[in-house]
């Protein structure tokens, strides 16, 4: 018996020795382990709490127009400006012991561990907010067992580096809340037109209800189980003792108002503008060693929202019922600053934006640019020219060249170069390439930055080679600026998320392109094109616009099979207009042809409309006369076709268009030399 009894008693302690050394051996692999946790999660160091911002576009003014996301669409708010009510419904529906726990909730792990092994599944969720936030800044939403344990490594390291408050407002700001909304500002301005800062409670607990499952909580794609799934909220809130019953009882009966349409509208403010802003921000951003794709910049833009708004109302109501697309942009001519720009017809069918990045031939519109060249050896605006049909040989006679007119007729005998512009007689222009050379007109291509080719081809003296509306806008606007230097610019400034500002537009030292008397020259040829007294066998090309017209304008239109453009300017603001077809179908219907003309005179008029005009100032060397336009003398009253034209004090006539004048004194002194009776001639004096 006492054997026995020794025998058990040996047993026993045995069994407590090695339950012991378990023990022991347990609270020390768990000591290791938290010790190894601890260790590991100082040499990791605190996770980044950062995500990807929306950046937010002003317009010139200072007004927000917009903004751009990579991929989720955020504003980050801090705590103090999200609404208490949305805080506490957050906590309650999601992670009630949120303030208690160290980033797990072991109760809730455990239950949904045993469901989850009961099912065979992983469906059964635990993750605190903790847990929650460390999935959507660094994880995946893949249910393996390996995302949830490195879940739960990034959350012990969020707790062991920030305080709950800290954690609180990340989440706030990276959960989605569906349809593209990420965090609560961005969440609350589409769901109710809002700050976070202002939610009311039943909003709050609305909104609180998404995130379980945002294509099913969205009140959007079921307003009734949103509703449903709120009043689930305001009862956890009670029963929490967040709020009172009555407060529950008033959430419950307020009228949720849904304004996400009224969201969607304010983001079609000038979509192609804005996207060529991005672009040219990345530029700058690159060039400062910056990455763009870290969002949350403030960048100040130069639109202008008054003539957006003008442009695009002159594009709807011009543009005819047919696939016909359209280019707009418009420029300040004093530092460059676009002001307007519209990419195409519809951004939601084609965020191809044609002013930036359609090339296309520009015809006729780059004439201006020819003849700047021409100005600088030895044209003047009364430079005449043979403009009879032609066929010009070239490449050392091995081919030739066959311009033609728009109508197919040519004038007979000579024109002006003022003329030859106004009516954009195609024939003076090849010849004037040919006497002024390629390499001049090359030259000149350059200094405007325009596209050029080393190729000598008559051709490119009617625009054949191609170019952007952007780049050819900026050339006019160089002109409209005196021939001086402009650089177009969608951006005033960019600051980062932190309100520091990275960039600033400063204007560039001035420089001459071309002098200010050859650009005021080009101005007033270009002012003909309006004017019927140069008609000819053609009509001048902006004649039909005259009757529509209450200011100067400076202007130049091109006609290719498939392109239609007008460039042109006041004192003030220069505007292109392009229409064609992104295939290049050739135009012939004339409603589409006549577009780009409505298109540019109605935005002209409209932003200069109640405004006093503006005329062209000639700069000194530079003098008015009245010309003969078809002598390209001084003119008398007895010449037909005249008009007050600019010319360099050097190239003005001497002589005039007639001998002899009725009512001119020296006409008649003239007449009577040729009689020999001095008393006679006396009768007359």
């Amino acid at each position: 018996m006492k054997r026995q009894s020794y025998h058990k008693k040996k047993k026993r302690l045995k069994w407590m020795k090695y339950s012991a050394f378990s023990v022991v051996a347990f609270i020390c692999a768990v000591a290791v382990s938290l010790g190894a946790l601890r260790l590991y999660a100082q040499i990791a160091g605190a996770p980044p709490l950062t995500a990807t911002k929306a950046s937010v576009f002003l317009d010139s003014n200072g007004n927000k127009i917009g903004d751009f996301f990579t991929a989720e669409r955020r504003y980050w708010v801090e705590l103090d400006e999200v609404s208490p009510y949305l805080l506490d419904a957050t906590v309650a529906v999601e992670d009630k012991d949120f303030y208690k726990h160290n980033g797990f909730d072991f109760s809730r792990i455990a239950s949904a561990l045993l469901t989850d092994l009961k099912t065979q599944s992983k469906a059964e969720g635990a993750s605190t907010i903790t847990m929650q936030l460390a999935r959507n800044l660094y994880l995946t939403l893949d249910k393996t067992w390996t995302r949830k344990i490195r879940e739960a490594f990034y959350a012990y390291r969020l707790e062991v580096f920030y305080d709950k408050n800290e954690i609180l407002e990340a989440y706030l700001n990276t959960v989605n809340y569906g349809h593209g909304m990420y965090g609560v500002e961005a969440a609350s301005r589409y769901y109710f037109g809002k700050s976070a800062s202002d939610l009311t409670l039943a909003e709050s607990s609305l909104l609180a209800g998404i995130p379980k499952g945002p294509s099913i909580y969205s009140p959007i794609n079921d307003y009734e189980k949103a509703i449903n799934r709120q009043k689930v909220i305001l009862g956890l809130m009670e029963d929490q003792n967040y709020i009172s019953d009555e407060e529950k009882n008033r959430a419950n009966s307020e009228e949720i108002v849904l304004k996400n349409e009224q969201w969607a509208a304010t983001k079609s403010v000038a979509p192609y503008f804005l996207d060529a802003a991005w672009q040219e921000a990345e530029k700058i951003l690159a060039e400062e060693n910056r990455n763009i794709r870290e969002g949350g910049w403030v960048i100040k833009t130069t639109l202008n929202q008054a003539h957006q708004k003008a442009a695009e109302e002159a594009v709807n109501n011009n543009m005819p019922d047919s696939e016909l697309q359209v280019g707009f942009v418009s420029m300040d001519v004093k530092n460059g600053h676009v002001t307007a720009l519209v990419g195409g017809r519809d951004y939601e069918k084609s965020s191809f934006n044609r002013v930036t990045q359609a090339v296309r031939q520009p015809g006729s519109s780059i004439k201006p640019i020819l003849y700047a060249a021409a100005l600088e050896n030895g044209f003047s605006p009364l430079t005449y020219l043979d403009v009879g049909e032609t066929i010009f040989t070239y490449d050392n006679g091995r081919a030739t060249y066959k311009p033609q007119n728009v109508n197919g007729k040519y004038a007979d005998g000579e024109m002006s170069l003022a003329q030859a512009l106004a009516i954009s007689d195609n024939i003076y222009a090849v010849k004037t390439l040919e006497k002024i050379g390629y390499e001049h007109y090359r030259d000149m291509l350059k200094r405007f930055d325009l596209n050029y080719t080393d190729a000598d081809n008559p051709s490119i003296a009617l625009g054949t080679i191609e170019t952007s509306l952007y780049d050819l806008t900026n050339a006019y606007n160089m002109i409209a600026a005196n021939g001086q230097k402009r650089k177009a610019t969608t951006i005033l400034s960019i600051k980062d998320a932190s309100g520091k500002t990275v960039y600033e537009y400063k204007k560039t030292k001035s420089e001459q392109v071309i002098s200010e008397k050859d650009a005021f020259l080009l101005t007033d040829m270009m002012t003909g094109i309006f004017d019927p007294v140069f008609s000819d066998y053609s009509p001048a090309t902006g004649v039909s616009l005259r009757p529509r017209m209450t200011h100067t304008y400076a202007a130049k239109s091109g006609t290719t099979v498939s392109d239609q453009w007008l460039i042109g300017y006041t004192p003030s603001i220069t505007a292109g207009v392009w229409n064609g077809y992104d295939q290049g179908k050739t135009l012939s219907v004339q409603e589409d042809m006549a577009a780009s003309k409505q298109v540019w005179i109605d935005f002209m008029e409209s932003i200069n409309k109640g405004t006093p005009n503006e005329n062209f100032t000639p700069p000194k060397g530079v003098e008015g006369v009245v010309i003969d336009i078809e002598t390209g003398k001084l003119a008398t009253d007895s010449c037909p076709k005249q008009r007050l034209m600019y010319l360099k004090t050097e190239d003005i006539p001497k002589e005039k268009c007639s001998s002899f004048e009725f009512f001119d004194e020296d006409s008649w002194n003239d007449f009577l030399d040729l009689f020999p009776f001095e008393a006679f001639k006396s009768m007359f004096n």
